[in-house]
């Protein structure tokens, strides 16, 4: 297996990279619409396996309904259930919402944390859910690795692993900590423009002189 270029090379082209991208997408923000860091929890425990413009089509409803965790905390589960239906994984997610909301009115006055180690601790929430809610809400710099960062961070080689954790520290090595929650706007905007999956549009690509993979045709 090719070895990754150094620390220091592998710094200078993602900061080339980033400051490309900012260029070509400069009206970046989150796409989970909340109006509170327990709304955004809720929403970031249902954007598993889920498309945000479908979790927002639910919550705009569920939160006219239910947006406080006493709220479904007493809420049967079947209810929440069929609230959350269309999400996908709605027996998990629901189990989690109720009991995560529990755990909030029992350990932290119905309020949702705001440290890694606490968040953690609740049902449904990994560092990618905890990264989201400390970015958005309590101004803590963390980078959110989906399945757009992990797959565009191993086409361009900043990282060789699909260990989403792993990703995670190997990026902060690489990124300034003031740039770590655009970066993974940048590299979602730009998963769902244009390094897209199956097709990557390699030739309209920006960035594609700094991606090892890239299949560029120079005319």
């Amino acid at each position: 297996m090719q070895k990754l270029e150094s620390l220091k090379k592998r710094k200078e082209r993602i900061k080339e990279t980033i400051s490309i991208l900012s260029k070509l997408y400069p009206n970046i923000k989150i796409q989970l619409d909340f109006s509170s860091p327990f709304e955004l929890l809720v929403a970031t425990i249902l954007s598993a396996q889920c498309t945000d413009a479908r979790v927002n089509q639910v919550t705009q409803v569920l939160f006219k309904k239910m947006n406080t965790p006493e709220d479904f905390a007493k809420a049967d589960i079947e209810f929440i259930e069929k609230e959350i239906y269309s999400t996908g994984f709605y027996h998990a997610k629901a189990k989690s919402l109720k009991n995560a909301s529990i755990m909030l009115i029992d350990n932290h006055n119905s309020q949702v944390p705001n440290t890694m180690d606490a968040l953690l601790k609740l049902p449904g929430v990994g560092r990618k859910t905890a990264n989201v809610i400390l970015g958005h809400c309590f101004n803590t710099p963390g980078i959110v690795v989906d399945t757009h960062v992990i797959r565009i961070s191993n086409m361009m080689k900043f990282v060789e692993s699909k260990d989403a954790v792993e990703i995670e520290f190997e990026l902060m090595k690489l990124i300034d900590k003031d740039l770590w929650v655009n970066f993974t706007h940048y590299f979602i905007n730009h998963g769902r423009n244009t390094c897209i999956a199956r097709r990557p549009k390699c030739n309209e690509c920006s960035v594609s002189h700094l991606c090892p993979s890239s299949t560029k045709v120079d005319n």
